[in-house]
């Protein structure tokens, strides 16, 4: 399941207690989960924790992470994550995100790079790249979830589950994520109309990665992303949707170690 278990170990931050996978050792990355939550289970963490430091909250609302009041929009996580970084001193972290983690990214890359190195954004969400008339990402929650599944995924049965099979725990983070999510992106919808105008200020070498079979956010959308970002190159994924490190974590994981390894913060 791409939910966050109860089970799943905790760290507070600020007063505010989330859920934390923490796996491995050395230089650390940061793991922004998409909408849908991360479980521990999921292949891609352990890839990426090998040979580094992985840390992967559950945003606040998310899971069972709290969620403090007055914390409702993306922005607001970013500071979150700024805290995150401070209180556990860390330094010299490749931010990887993927979706609205990616936004999330984004958001707090624009604001200080100080503790960052590298940033990774798959199939990043949080701008407006058409104009006014056109939508660049469809009304998710006017969709089905097999409709959802078709434009999300490559293999759309990658998103489907039975219901009944669900334990409670299961369910309940499925809720929170999807209201988390609501709450989050839904005024203005999937965007920050600020975020594009403040995209040149990250300085660190930044890769948008893109799975080519995302309908929920097209290929176009992602080479604008990218172009928007000083120190930027966009690279696709085949045989990935919308959330490329579910569907192809090898390769996923491989792009991100073959980023940093080619490339320095300048």
């Amino acid at each position: 399941m791409n939910v966050a278990s109860h089970q799943v170990p905790s760290a507070v931050i600020n007063g505010i207690r989330v859920e934390l996978i923490e796996r491995g050792a050395g230089k650390p990355v940061l793991f922004l989960h998409p909408s849908i939550g991360i479980s521990p289970s999921a292949p891609v963490l352990d890839a990426l924790a090998r040979g580094a430091r992985l840390l992967a909250p559950t945003h606040p609302g998310f899971g069972t992470s709290e969620l403090p009041k007055g914390m409702n929009a993306v922005d607001d996580l970013s500071y979150f994550y700024l805290d995150f970084m401070e209180q556990l001193d860390l330094r010299d972290i490749v931010a990887v995100g993927i979706g609205l983690g990616a936004w999330i990214a984004a958001e707090i890359a624009v604001k200080s790079t100080e503790r960052l190195s590298h940033l990774v954004m798959a199939n990043a969400i949080g701008i407006k790249v058409g104009d006014r008339e056109t939508r660049d990402i469809p009304d998710i929650w006017a969709v089905t979830p097999d409709e959802f599944n078709a434009l999300a995924y490559f293999d759309p049965s990658r998103g489907r589950h039975d219901p009944k099979n669900l334990t409670d725990a299961e369910a309940l983070a499925m809720a929170r994520n999807r209201e988390a999510t609501a709450r989050l992106c839904w005024s203005p919808y999937m965007h920050n109309p600020k975020l594009k105008g403040r995209l040149h200020r990250i300085n660190v070498p930044a890769l948008v990665l893109w799975g080519a079979a995302d309908r929920v956010v097209k290929t176009e959308y992602g080479r604008a992303y990218a172009a928007a970002i000083p120190i930027a190159r966009f690279e696709t994924i085949e045989g990935a949707g919308h959330f490329p490190h579910l569907e192809q974590p090898v390769a996923f994981a491989r792009e991100v170690t073959r980023f940093i390894e080619n490339t320095g913060r300048p």
